[in-house]
């Protein structure tokens, strides 16, 4: 059987398209391809729309407390361009709920006004299977949740120089080899 070759796009249900529209352009820094009164499509990259809000009725509140997705991630080049976007989005009053190192990814999680989480990540591997075999080792096996971290205290050791090698290795991590 065939698999997809890329994930496409998230369209998020809300009653509030323009506040969520002003929030996930900020935090992705996309630009809005098309808008109605109904929906919105935005963009980040050469996707034609890589999310999408829709409002085609009026929606209960989200509740953290029931089942559903969880959060959408989104991966970016290196760490200095997830701390310089950290920054951006710090300076204009969104800052993260939660940061963490996940061992395979250093990860900064937000909630937009709806409730709806993102992940603004760094790859911490150069290569996937680097990946794929730090998840079948036994750091990961001992911790698959991650350990947090303080975001301002990464940037400050970012900024003063400290390889981001060094930085990304997560606490706790038992060399393998």
């Amino acid at each position: 059987m065939a698999s997809p070759v890329k994930l496409a796009h998230v369209v998020l249900q809300t009653n509030n398209i323009d506040e969520l529209r002003d929030w996930w352009c900020k935090v992705l820094g996309a630009k809005v391809q098309f808008e109605n009164d109904v929906l919105c499509f935005m963009a980040y990259d050469d996707e034609h729309h890589r999310l999408a809000l829709a409002k085609l009725g009026e929606y209960q509140p989200h509740n953290p407390e029931t089942t559903g997705m969880h959060h959408v991630a989104f991966t970016f080049e290196s760490l200095d361009a997830l701390l310089s976007h950290y920054e951006q989005l710090r300076d204009q009053g969104i800052k993260p709920w939660w940061a963490i190192n996940h061992g395979p990814t250093t990860s900064l999680y937000y909630r937009d006004p709806d409730g709806n989480q993102a992940e603004l990540q760094v790859d911490v591997f150069a290569t996937a299977e680097e990946a794929n075999a730090y998840f079948h080792g036994p750091n990961f096996a001992a911790n698959p949740v991650g350990v947090d971290f303080d975001v301002e205290d990464l940037l400050a050791q970012h900024r003063a120089g400290v390889p981001d090698e060094e930085l990304l290795r997560r606490p706790g991590d038992v060399p393998v080899g």
